[in-house]
């Protein structure tokens, strides 16, 4: 009889860990591939909720960078637009409510309050060296992510079985 509910306690714990493991719990971005089998990538975040999305542009060949926080209805904020250059592709002021400012030699559109449940990103295969910079630290999305993938960004809660299977950006280097 002992060894029988034994077998019981075991078998409900069991099934409570592998419930456990499907439900969602950890904020991330993700980055998710839009027409591949392949895994997520995704960052952790907990009390850090900025982010940048820094890029070389195909025209102009100067840095791009993007500036990102999440809302606290896990949303995307775009806040901030630096470049370099004017020209195609880049916008040549601020929009109602932003700034535009020049700073050393860069253009910035600061106060941007530009929100997104998500957005597209297609990860450059040639010279766009897509890199998100988390927590003042810069980690190239090709390590993370074949280059040419076309992802879906956005802020969801995984599971520890995506996070398992996943890739995470912080740890790829």
């Amino acid at each position: 009889m002992r060894k029988f509910q034994l077998i019981q306690y075991l078998l409900i714990f069991f099934i409570i860990l592998i419930i456990l493991a499907f439900i969602p719990f950890q904020k991330a971005i993700v980055f998710q591939p839009n027409h591949s089998k392949a895994e997520l990538a995704y960052i952790r975040v907990k009390d850090e909720t900025d982010f940048q999305i820094k890029y070389t542009h195909s025209i102009h060949l100067s840095d791009v960078v993007e500036s990102y926080k999440v809302t606290h209805d896990q949303r995307i904020q775009q806040y901030e637009l630096m470049y370099e250059d004017f020209a195609i592709g880049m916008p040549s002021n601020a929009e109602k409510g932003e700034t535009f400012e020049q700073i050393n030699g860069a253009y910035y559109i600061k106060n941007m309050k530009r929100e997104f449940s998500f957005f597209h990103l297609r990860i450059g295969q040639v010279r766009a060296n897509h890199t998100v910079i988390f927590k003042n630290k810069e980690y190239p999305l090709s390590q993370s992510i074949k280059p040419g993938t076309s992802v879906k960004v956005e802020i969801r809660k995984l599971n520890f079985i995506k996070q398992w299977k996943g890739v995470n950006i912080l740890e790829s280097l």
